[in-house]
């Protein structure tokens, strides 16, 4: 209210000036005041009614402006709801709104096309490294030669973020929710890693991997292989186990997987899924931050949740939690 009166005040001003000035009159011409009194009240009583009407019209545009402006989705584009004002003064806004609003949505899109472009070339470069990656792989399998062949296999898993990566912003347009059996994806996921584990000497354990699940494979086999990089690249044991499993809930479907690794600080814990972070106590050369934080982001998108728990030089477990209400989505 008070900012109303302030943008009222030469109103009410010229209003007072020019009461004064006819009581001044007034009294020169020697006028019966008391005769002009009713008048004065009358004017000051019409006054403050248009000031209160004004002051709720006005009240009431704005609300509805911030109303339609807060439903928008996308509001860049606010200028082009609002409807041009019929006050005069308040078209110089509502002018430089439009203009503000026209560069703003002509430099998104220049942007949006040098993205898209971006993306575009990196997707490109993906596909076409894979092809001598391929050849590498093939050679090393040729020529038994494992050690060249597990450095291969992490370029071909850099690769493999990298495109994930570029293609993450638009998950909806890559992805084909279907039912999967669990035990079917994780024994891809295996044979993809067998020389690494009989060369470490890593033992798999599988249980109850006989659960269904709706979402899309692809991707789901990308996050899996991220957690499992990740736990390899730690285990500095003796015994070296990791182990599946999956559980069945009332609404949902758990699947854990668990290394008995080095573990994870607690102050670590919960800043493992940020980008680029690759915790305190591990060696930075070993790690990039990024295979963690794209399947923690892939989730989101799939509209799974993924939790991580660990004690410290002994265990790390990562659950990915499937939700039944995912299945709704075949029907």
């Amino acid at each position: 209210m008070m900012k109303y009166i302030e943008n009222k005040i030469w109103l009410i001003l010229f209003y007072f000036t020019f009461i004064f000035l006819q009581l001044v009159f007034s009294f020169l011409l020697d006028f019966d005041i008391s005769v002009m009194l009713p008048l004065f009240i009358f004017s000051l009583l019409l006054l403050i009614i248009y000031l209160f009407i004004d002051y709720k019209k006005i009240k009431k545009q704005n609300k509805k402006i911030q109303e339609l402006v807060d439903n928008l989705e996308e509001k860049k584009f606010a200028s082009e709801v609002i409807k041009k004002p019929k006050k005069l003064e308040s078209l110089g806004y509502y002018y430089a709104l439009k203009k503000a609003s026209k560069s703003m949505n002509d430099e998104i899109t220049k942007l949006n096309h040098k993205n898209q472009d971006y993306k575009e070339y990196i997707e490109s470069f993906v596909h076409e490294v894979k092809t001598p990656i391929s050849a590498l792989l093939l050679y090393c399998d040729n020529n038994k030669d494992t050690e060249l062949k597990e450095e291969v296999k992490k370029i071909d898993n850099l690769v493999e973020q990298v495109l994930y990566y570029a293609r993450t912003e638009n998950t909806e347009k890559d992805y084909f929710i279907k039912f999967i059996v669990l035990s079917d994806i994780i024994h891809q996921i295996l044979m993809q890693n067998k020389d690494y584990f009989l060369k470490h000497k890593i033992s798999i354990e599988t249980k109850n991997l006989d659960k269904k699940i709706a979402t899309d494979e692809k991707w789901i086999i990308f996050v899996i292989n991220q957690i499992i990089n990740n736990s390899v690249k730690y285990m500095n044991k003796e015994k070296k186990i990791i182990s599946f499993e999956a559980k069945e809930e009332t609404n949902k479907v758990i699947l854990s997987i668990k290394d008995n690794g080095c573990g994870i600080k607690n102050s670590d814990l919960t800043r493992v899924f940020e980008k680029g972070f690759t915790g305190s106590d591990r060696k930075k050369s070993r790690s990039t931050g990024i295979g963690l934080y794209l399947s923690k982001k892939i989730c989101n998108k799939l509209g799974l949740e993924i939790n991580i728990y660990s004690k410290y030089k002994e265990w790390t477990r990562v659950d990915i939690i499937y939700p039944k209400s995912n299945f709704n989505k075949m029907d």
